[in-house]
């Protein structure tokens, strides 16, 4: 064999074998998200989700193989801080997703911003949370949209003076402000506000002032925790009083904790586990076999939504998935088919998302067309 034929046959031994390299190339993201302390279970929750969607990916013979780097924030701004850095440094990770809460999502921000590392959130919806910088995104409707919306609805129903709990944390007070101007700019009056503590174990005294407000109807802003003890207690106290409430009290866990006195809880989503359509059920029978036959609420919904959407972005921007190529198409996403419904991000990365008014009814989340 001459020796041009001899580095020809090596050149294409090589390029096979880059090729093989290539099929077996594996990229990584990485998710912050709180898998210890007050919040551990939304973080479980996220990242029993996430696997979900990973195992899914890499079983669909796609070019290269995804990794994800889980890490604790445990809820702690200063942690997930921290946890960014850790990311930052890492160069092979491309894009992040988390965290949790709204505070620490823009705590975690900073780092991202000026380092250039693609953010996607599933579930912070603090308005400024995406004014931060161009690298930072959301896969859930803000409180400047949820809050009018319902604000809307309620007044729609001729609630004309209502009053408006929330938890005492970035978000709740978004929850808040975005609630109150919709009543404003609707012809409503807030008759009532006030924060409560995350935790609380006794609203008696809050419930009392409420009543003496008198309102039409009260809006309220907690997680199926708190939302649970709240609604426990005013059934107690025999307040008949229609309650309405954001997406974050959607899931299974408020009506299996209130029991009786969820009936009648107005709120809306962006996810059913009822919805007939084959990629929201298969999501659903996975999330049940990992389960133990548990049904998913809307924000493990949204974890397999956020997950699947980075995927899909490194995917766009392989085979140099860089991360500015990874945040560029993230912001080209396009009616992006999820079990949270079709995702679009707008020019300034909010998601465009259509919301489902819910009813609790016979113990069970059920859509209403009002």
């Amino acid at each position: 064999m001459t020796a041009l034929k001899t580095a020809s046959l090596a050149a294409l031994m090589t390029g096979a074998l880059a090729g093989t390299a290539l099929a077996a190339d594996t990229v990584k993201i990485g998710y912050q998200l709180p898998l210890t302390g007050e919040t551990a279970q939304y973080g479980q929750d996220f990242r029993k989700a996430a696997e979900i969607a990973l195992t899914e990916f890499n079983a669909s013979g796609k070019p290269f193989k995804a990794e994800i780097v889980f890490e604790d924030s445990r809820s702690d701004a200063k942690e997930g801080t921290n946890i960014a850095r850790k990311f930052v440094d890492d160069k092979a990770i491309v894009g992040v997703l988390g965290d949790f809460t709204s505070g620490v999502s823009m705590a975690s921000a900073q780092v991202y911003k000026d380092a250039g590392m693609p953010q996607l959130s599933q579930t912070a919806s603090h308005p400024d949370y995406t004014k931060i910088s161009k690298y930072q995104f959301r896969n859930i409707a803000t409180q400047a949209q949820e809050g009018p919306y319902n604000a809307k609805w309620m007044l729609s129903k001729g609630y004309k003076n209502i009053a408006v709990i929330a938890e005492q944390t970035d978000w709740g007070q978004s929850v808040v402000s975005g609630f109150t101007d919709g009543v404003k700019a609707n012809g409503g009056t807030v008759v009532f506000s006030e924060f409560f503590n995350r935790g609380l174990k006794d609203y008696r005294s809050l419930i009392s002032k409420l009543e003496r407000a008198k309102p039409d109807a009260i809006y309220t802003g907690f997680f199926y925790e708190d939302g649970a003890q709240f609604l426990r207690q005013v059934q107690q106290l025999g307040i008949k009083t229609p309650v309405y409430s954001t997406s974050a009290a959607y899931s299974p866990k408020l009506i299996e904790l209130a029991g009786e006195a969820a009936e009648g809880v107005h709120l809306t989503s962006n996810f059913l586990p009822t919805d007939p359509a084959p990629h929201i059920q298969h999501f659903v029978t996975e999330w049940k076999a990992a389960s133990n036959g548990a049904v998913p609420g809307q924000f493990p919904a949204q974890a397999y939504d956020a997950v699947r959407i980075m995927l899909a972005a490194v995917e766009k921007a392989y085979p140099n998935p860089t991360r500015e190529k990874v945040r560029d198409a993230l912001a080209e996403t396009k009616d992006f088919a999820g079990v949270t419904g079709k995702t679009s991000f707008s020019a300034d990365r909010e998601a465009e998302k259509e919301l489902v008014k819910v009813e609790v009814k016979g113990g069970a989340f059920v859509p209403v067309a009002d």
